[in-house]
């Protein structure tokens, strides 16, 4: 069996993960609009749907350039789906009634959106020059 890693997936993958995350995001922001009305739930899932979009685009955005040839944008992508699992899991989890302390996992998505979009710009920055 193959390894699991971003080198082996393949479109269909990479396409239905950012399709899912999209969909959890407009899910969990409806439901942060029309069915919470404690404030701070609320507010956790409407922060936790704006970067899972965001970063659901962002996944498409690094196949693209991965099917472009670009280098490095598996791990990209990866960075993104990791750090939207931590990040906006993390609030999604208080907010539907988990521990506080699940608050220390957020800044580790959010390292890890960073870092996604810190590689993504140094890679930008070295590809050679057009001609």
């Amino acid at each position: 069996m193959a390894a699991w890693t971003p080198k082996t997936w393949t479109p269909r993958i990479w396409t239905g993960l950012a399709a899912l995350s999209g969909l959890c995001a407009v899910a969990l922001g409806a439901f942060a609009a029309h069915g919470v009305e404690a404030p701070k739930p609320a507010e956790w899932l409407d922060t936790g749907s704006l970067y899972q979009m965001t970063h659901a685009l962002a996944v498409f955005g690094a196949f693209a350039l991965h099917r472009a040839g670009a280098r490095g944008m598996g791990l990209v992508a990866g960075l993104f789906l990791v750090g939207t699992l931590l990040f906006s899991g993390s609030l999604y989890a208080m907010a539907l009634g988990g521990p506080r302390v699940l608050g220390a996992v957020t800044p580790l998505g959010g390292l890890a959106f960073m870092a996604g979009w810190a590689l993504l710009a140094w890679r930008a920055f070295t590809l050679p020059p057009q001609a």
